[in-house]
C-alpha cells in the first residue's frame, strides 16, 4: 500500500507532466482564428496540410501574409501554394527583438519547412535570408542566388513562451523555381 506522501507525489508528477505538455503544444490554425486578416492564410495551411507539420514543431516562427497579400498566389496549384507557404515557416523561435539582435551585424540565413520537406540545401532555394535595411527595417527573401530581399516585416502578431512567433510580412516570399507549376509542353507544329 502506498503512503499518502507517495500518492501525493505521483499525483503532482502526473499533473506536472500534463500541464507541461499542454503549455508547449499549439495549434497554428486556432491561433490564427483570433486574427481575421489571416483567414485565407490559415485556410491554405489546412488545405495543404502544413498546419499539422507546424503543430508538431517544438518551436517555430511563422511569417504570415494577410488576406489581401495572399491573394497574389491564390490561383496557383495547391502543391505550389504548399511550397510557397512552407518557405514562410522558420525552424526556431524568432521574435522581432531576437531578429534585430541577429541581423544588426550582418544578414542571416534561416532553415525553413520547405527545405525540410524538399531537401533543397544545395541551391539554398529552401532557405530564407533576412537583413536589416533602411534604418532598422527587416527585409526577407529567398536565400537562392540573386533572389533579393523584397518582402518587409509589417509587425509582430504573436509571440508565446519562446515557442511560437507569428510575424506579419508584406507579401508572399517566392523562391526561384517554386512559384510556378511545371511548364506545359506545347507540341511542335508541322509547319
Amino acid at each position: 500500500m502506498m503512503s499518502s506522501r507517495t500518492t501525493s507525489l505521483l499525483i503532482f508528477a502526473f499533473f506536472f507532466l500534463i500541464s507541461s505538455s499542454v503549455t508547449t503544444a499549439f495549434h497554428i490554425t486556432r491561433i490564427l482564428r483570433k486574427y481575421p486578416e489571416f483567414s485565407a492564410y490559415s485556410h491554405y495551411l489546412i488545405k495543404t496540410n502544413l498546419q499539422s507539420q507546424i503543430d508538431r514543431q517544438p518551436n517555430i516562427t511563422i511569417l504570415a501574409v494577410d488576406n489581401q497579400a495572399i491573394s497574389s498566389i491564390s490561383k496557383k496549384p495547391m502543391k505550389v501554394i504548399k511550397n510557397i507557404l512552407s518557405l514562410h515557416v522558420l525552424h526556431d523561435y524568432y521574435d522581432v527583438e531576437k531578429l534585430v539582435r541577429i541581423l544588426t551585424s550582418k544578414p542571416a540565413i534561416f532553415t525553413t519547412l520547405y527545405q525540410t520537406n524538399n531537401n533543397e540545401s544545395v541551391s539554398l532555394k529552401g532557405f530564407l535570408e533576412a537583413s536589416m535595411v533602411n534604418e532598422g527595417e527587416i527585409a526577407f527573401g529567398s536565400a537562392a542566388l540573386d533572389s533579393g530581399l523584397t518582402v518587409k516585416l509589417v509587425k509582430p502578431v504573436l509571440s508565446h513562451l519562446d515557442i511560437i512567433s507569428v510575424l506579419q510580412i508584406t507579401a508572399p516570399i517566392i523562391a526561384p523555381g517554386i512559384g510556378a507549376s511545371s511548364p506545359v509542353k506545347v507540341p511542335a507544329s508541322d509547319n
